[in-house]
């Protein structure tokens, strides 16, 4: 409620990327102040056995995690993990550092609750991020987001995400594969059927190849792929046949859309912000809608992750009814503030 009422107004007076800078560097340092990381857990994070969740041979402490874009360069993962999340997911992550589109890239809608953003995969390179890893302190599980530079063709688009994939191996406990970003030109052909196949099962056969090094720290790790909620149903379809040929170990679903059916904010204001991904409240009911076509007509063979429109307990057990085994939140966050972890966690342990 604090948040709300006095702490977002504040932060909303800033465009969005500043006060994102801004916060990133507060947390940074109050958290180096001793005693402040143990206070910050003892308000927001709920230790209930019963919030634990096994899955693809990982034990999350609870199923609230905070989706990629966040902590983009794995700059904060450490600290946002005492605001009660059971798992961050850093990225998205490419072979070399690249800007981004040009600022303003990120834009509110405060009457629907949502955010446009064109980011386009800003980033300071995948190495950057892993040097940042290996000083990981706490035992929060971590999700490696992978994408392509922007100037790599989509032929060439392979030898990107096996760049990032080999990078991260080691100090993450799973991956995202991205090809359902809309701000990344021609990224989302990626998603066609014949070159998703063959991404996913060349990043497969890394995984066992970098699984079978003797100096290699892990075993084979999740992958996991990040769709879109723009997908046709005959897209979907041809989602769980891929799945189930790649064997890949899941879906998180969904990334931002391109539609903007259904906002309350002004079409002038619209045509100004003009392109980009789409998050928040008004994603809610699409991206659910996925989630339960994928696990009704997989026949749950799989296990989905659900982020889009994620601002409630209500919003999360609502996506876990409709077939997902763990939330992801991003929008919410900002909207709703540091609580939103523990209230979801809180409203969970309700239905047990």
């Amino acid at each position: 409620m604090m948040y709300k009422l006095f702490i977002k107004p504040i932060f909303f007076l800033f465009p969005p990327e500043t006060i994102h800078h801004i916060v990133f560097k507060l947390i940074k340092f109050f958290c180096k102040i001793p005693g402040i990381p143990f206070l910050i857990k003892k308000i927001y994070t709920v230790n209930d056995k019963r919030l634990e969740v096994k899955l693809f041979g990982l034990t999350f402490p609870n199923r609230v995690g905070l989706g990629a874009g966040f902590d983009k360069d794995a700059k904060l993962f450490d600290e946002l993990g005492y605001f009660g999340f059971g798992f961050i997911e850093i990225g998205t992550l490419t072979p070399k550092a690249q800007p981004g589109n040009e600022q303003p890239r990120m834009f509110r809608l405060p009457q629907d609750e949502a955010l446009i953003n064109r980011m386009g995969f800003n980033n300071h390179g995948v190495e950057e991020a892993v040097a940042r890893l290996r000083d990981r302190k706490t035992n929060i599980i971590i999700g490696g987001n992978i994408g392509k530079n922007k100037m790599t063709p989509n032929e060439e688009a392979v030898n990107d995400y096996e760049k990032c994939f080999e990078a991260l191996f080691d100090y993450v406990d799973y991956f995202a594969v991205n090809v359902s970003s809309p701000n990344t030109p021609n990224l989302r052909a990626l998603q066609d059927k014949e070159p998703l196949t063959k991404l996913l099962l060349r990043i497969k056969e890394l995984n066992e190849k970098l699984s079978q090094v003797q100096s290699s720290k892990s075993k084979a790790k999740p992958i996991l792929l990040k769709i879109a909620p723009d997908l046709t149903n005959e897209q979907l379809d041809d989602i769980i046949e891929i799945v189930k040929e790649t064997k890949i170990d899941g879906v998180i679903a969904t990334n931002t859309t391109i539609s903007r059916q259904g906002l309350t904010t002004d079409n002038q204001q619209l045509t100004t912000i003009g392109v980009g991904g789409l998050s928040g409240k008004p994603l809610t009911k699409s991206s659910t809608e996925v989630i339960k076509y994928l696990s009704d007509k997989s026949n749950k063979a799989f296990p989905i992750i659900a982020v889009g429109g994620i601002h409630t307990a209500e919003d999360a057990i609502e996506k876990l009814n409709a077939g997902a085994s763990l939330v992801q939140v991003y929008t919410g966050f900002i909207y709703e503030g540091p609580g939103i972890a523990r209230k979801i966690n809180k409203g969970i342990l309700k239905t047990l």
